[in-house]
């Protein structure tokens, strides 16, 4: 089914923070060691998709032209105005049990929706039916957030909702592209996307340990621009 990573997602949101609900002092020392272990596992798993490339100058063409489009955007500095907006609507609520519902809320799903994994994995289940990529972002949303609840209260568990919401609608929207391009170059675009892809998965796991700083969200215009190169090369 298309929709079924997404909905894994969602549920381990809401299992993960449920437990972390029930759970409130986890040491600061196990809360680093998780997610660095799961951040290596991303890394891996990156590489993996990074290595299945058939035209690289495709993949760099792609990040290069998509980097510049995205740092020209801005997308991850509007992102980042998004959500300092949203919070600073929230200040003049009460300061209130809702109020720091709504905060978690906000917060948590920032973090789920925004980046690169949600796009990619969404579209991979859209596309090949392989949940893959959504399994791994829901093994890594659900130790977060464990984390989360543990620390920000009730309102991780809302999250669950955006997520669904977002990643889903990709996922069905991906499921019509087959219908309007040849198979032979949607087969190179999966293909070359996957590599593309997995450079940023690299991106978000480095980001995670705190080797690096990448503005990954940038890096997304990337996707659209390889199919671009993909269908102009297929008619020259």
């Amino acid at each position: 089914m298309v929709l079924t990573g997404t909905l894994v997602n969602g549920a381990a949101i809401i299992v993960a923070g449920c437990i972390g609900l029930m759970v409130q002092n986890i040491p600061e020392k196990m809360k680093t060691t998780v997610l660095q272990a799961i951040a290596l596992a991303i890394i891996l798993l990156g590489i993996q998709m990074g290595l299945q490339t058939e035209e690289f100058l495709l993949v760099i063409g792609s990040l290069a032209v998509g980097g510049v489009l995205g740092e020209w955007i801005g997308i991850d500095s509007h992102l980042n105005q998004l959500g300092m907006w949203i919070e600073s609507k929230l200040k003049p609520a009460k300061s209130g049990e809702s109020g720091k519902v709504a905060q978690a809320f906000v917060t948590t799903s920032l973090i789920y929706v925004v980046g690169a994994m949600a796009v990619l994995g969404s579209i991979d289940s859209g596309l090949r039916a392989d949940h893959s990529l959504l399994y791994t972002k829901a093994m890594l949303d659900g130790l977060s957030a464990i984390i989360f609840a543990s620390t920000l209260g009730f309102g991780v568990l809302l999250s669950a909702v955006p997520v669904v919401l977002y990643q889903g609608a990709i996922a069905l929207l991906a499921t019509y592209i087959a219908a309007f391009i040849p198979g032979p170059i949607l087969e190179q675009y999966i293909l070359e996307m996957t590599a593309v892809g997995g450079i940023m998965v690299v991106a978000i796991g480095l980001n995670i340990l705190g080797i690096t700083s990448i503005r990954v969200a940038n890096l997304l215009p990337a996707l659209p621009v390889l199919g671009g190169l993909i269908w102009i090369l297929s008619i020259v």
